[in-house]
């Protein structure tokens, strides 16, 4: 019946518009999330990096927020928030070390040989660089039986050789580790090329991406590097630096990546390009009408003739 189609009708418009307001009042900001979860501001971070939290991007361009029912489920797991915490806790060398039950010496060797992988940094009032590492990681590491001659016995020659050639494979880990953090939250094809863009120096990107309008676009969804230090500091160039591959095989491994997820972007969705020129239609002058040749002559003459 009309009447009855009617009342339907706004029901469903109702339920529609309220729908969103419902969504954003289930979503929570980031600072709220980690008071609510007991972390604090860098734990909620770290947390969210490693995929402990997941979140959602606000449809209002606010940032990525925390999803009410998504708090729920971390607050009901076992040892609530002792266990979670225990899963983002970043330690530095000297507590690392006695961690695992080594000297801080052999444990940086055992870092920079690549086999314990740093989750984040910070520049210390010298503006050194301190590598920070997974408590978790390390006690597994330490808990494996194959890497008990690496924590106690004699450093293997082939080790000693890549540390006394200067081997430090800190950096690149760090910067593996961050592109995987990157890609874990990039949620459309030109966010995942623009990740890998980020490891990248210009020239690099450059090489790999040569058309202009695609690069621009690209650059668009660049990661920065974590802040350290306002803007062109010393701090922050030092952080660019360690953002950016160095090592001749890790800018191939990273171009080539970034060759083929551009590709995929570009079919996903083309860069958007400025719309082609047209040249205005040229304006021709009208043509002059020219007159029969010998008609106004012939009557002119025909009315002479009969008048005479």
């Amino acid at each position: 019946m009309p009447g009855q189609h009617t009342i339907a009708h706004d029901t469903t418009v109702t339920a529609t518009a309220d729908r969103p307001a419902a969504a954003r009042e289930a979503l929570v900001g980031p600072g709220r999330a980690a008071r609510e979860l007991g972390l604090k501001s860098t734990e909620f971070d770290l947390a969210v990096q490693l995929g402990r939290i997941r979140t959602t991007p606000d449809d209002g361009g606010g940032g990525r927020r925390v999803d009410r029912a998504e708090i729920e489920r971390l607050r009901a797991g076992p040892r609530f928030p002792e266990a979670l915490r225990r899963s983002v806790q970043a330690v530095g060398t000297t507590e690392g070390a006695a961690l695992i039950g080594v000297t801080k010496t052999r444990f940086t060797r055992l870092a920079r040989l690549g086999l314990l992988v740093p989750v984040k940094f910070y520049l210390n009032r010298y503006r050194a660089v301190v590598w920070l590492y997974l408590a978790e990681e390390l006690r597994l590491f330490a808990a494996d039986d194959r890497n008990m001659p690496l924590l106690t016995g004699r450093t293997p020659e082939s080790l000693r050789s890549q540390l006394d050639a200067g081997t430090d494979l800190r950096p690149r880990n760090w910067r593996a580790r961050q592109l995987g953090f990157m890609l874990r939250r990039a949620d459309d094809p030109w966010a995942r090329a623009g990740a890998v863009a980020s490891l990248l120096g210009p020239p690099h990107v450059s090489k790999a991406v040569p058309d202009p309008y695609d690069r621009s676009h690209l650059n668009g969804f660049r990661r920065p590097p974590p802040s350290h230090g306002a803007p062109g500091s010393p701090a922050a160039d030092l952080a660019e630096e360690l953002m950016t591959a160095q090592d001749p095989d890790e800018i191939a491994w990273l171009q080539a990546d970034l060759v083929r997820l551009t590709e995929e972007a570009r079919a996903h969705r083309p860069a958007p390009r400025p719309a082609p020129h047209r040249p205005e239609p040229v304006q021709r002058a009208p043509e002059a009408v020219e007159p029969v040749r010998g008609t106004s002559r012939g009557l002119l003459g025909r009315w002479w003739r009969g008048n005479r």
